[in-house]
């Protein structure tokens, strides 16, 4: 057997008999998406650590040309009831900087995900919980590029396992908004990606999907802090579009949020700008509306296993109508999918009302 090989059979055992490791740098972990490279106990919100406790996690996982890298994120244990299953959680939007990782930063672990993970936690799942990469780690983060969250989802998934080896290969990956999206990227990567994991399904939150749909009309209104990090998440994978030649100078003098700041800091601080104080022209060039489409759009391709989408009907940041869109979309492609809208609901409400029903859907496909 190769040299290489063994070492990465001896580093794999290492983690799974003592669940805690500090993996030294080098071809041993080079090439082994989902190995964990330091392992220390987590600080959990005071309504998670009643109910689990938590390891947060740096692993390695790959970016969207295929390249080894590094993602930071939790691996939650149920204190009770314990199953052998694992639940992917992607969180939504918290920002672009390092201070914005939830796992190291319990303001940025909102509410919202608090009560969906707490209730898959009560149904006795190890949860996965990754930061997704840039956020507590030195890269750039591909904010909205959904193929990079899935790919840190899926690993952490098996970062999970790494840690307790009785765990199954069963999994289900569940997400809200940005995490949503990167769900379904997911389940479209599965095939290809997820080696010998079982995706058993997929649940999406007030997912961003076509975007086509919204971009044209963001600049302006008082959300359009989201279109600034959007920008910059294509340019952490396309570095040649350099949002500075897009955004107009007012806009510009703002950018310093954000290394600052996180998801509301930023949205405070670009929501009174005017279209054309915010982008030249007033309005996103084609060439960026086109990468936005090829990055954050999800079911280009077939999910792998069933869909369950939820949405609020009356969602401030991610229009309703986008999931009615996306619903046929899944439709299209013959894969079984399960719609439920929240009526009312804006978009973290959404993942509040629906937490209990989207546990259930969870639990029929484990069973």
């Amino acid at each position: 057997m190769p040299l290489k090989k063994i070492s990465r059979l001896i580093l794999a055992a290492l983690i799974a008999v003592s669940g805690t490791v500090v993996a030294t740098a080098g071809p041993a972990y080079a090439t082994v998406p989902g190995l964990v490279l330091t392992s220390t106990t987590a600080s959990l919100p005071t309504t998670l650590s009643a109910l689990a406790t938590g390891k947060r996690i740096q692993y390695v996982t790959t970016n969207v040309n295929g390249s080894y890298t590094t993602a930071t994120g939790l691996v939650l244990t149920p204190k009770t009831g314990k199953k052998n299953k694992i639940v992917a959680w992607g969180h939504g939007t918290t920002g672009l900087a390092d201070v914005c990782a939830p796992s190291n930063n319990q303001a940025v672990f909102w509410n919202e995900a608090r009560i969906a993970i707490a209730e898959l936690l009560r149904r006795g799942w190890t949860v996965a919980a990754p930061d997704y990469p840039g956020l507590g780690t030195p890269q750039a983060h591909p904010y909205l590029v959904g193929a990079s969250a899935a790919r840190s989802l899926i690993d952490n998934v098996r970062a999970a396992r790494y840690l307790d080896s009785a765990l199954s290969t069963q999994y289900v990956v569940d997400g809200h908004s940005q995490g949503g999206a990167g769900a379904l990227f997911a389940s479209q990567l599965a095939p290809s990606y997820d080696g010998n994991l079982v995706l058993k399904g997929t649940a999406s939150i007030a997912p961003l999907s076509n975007v086509q749909e919204i971009i044209p009309y963001i600049a302006g209104t008082e959300i359009q802090g989201y279109l600034v990090m959007a920008l910059y998440g294509i340019n952490a994978v396309e570095p040649s579009y350099n949002p500075t030649t897009v955004l107009a100078a007012p806009a510009e003098t703002k950018l310093g949020v954000l290394q600052t700041g996180c998801l509301y800091e930023i949205l405070d601080a670009f929501e009174d700008f005017t279209a054309e104080e915010l982008i030249e022209g007033g309005e996103v060039p084609s060439a960026w509306l086109n990468k936005m489409m090829q990055y954050e759009n999800p079911l280009q391709t077939a999910p792998s296993a069933p869909v369950l989408i939820v949405h609020g009907t009356d969602d401030e940041a991610v229009p309703y109508f986008l999931s009615e869109i996306l619903a046929n979309q899944v439709t299209s492609y013959g894969v079984n999918l399960t719609f439920q809208t929240i009526e009312g609901a804006n978009h973290d409400g959404a993942v509040i009302q629906s937490a209990t029903q989207v546990a259930d859907w969870i639990a029929a496909r484990f069973a």
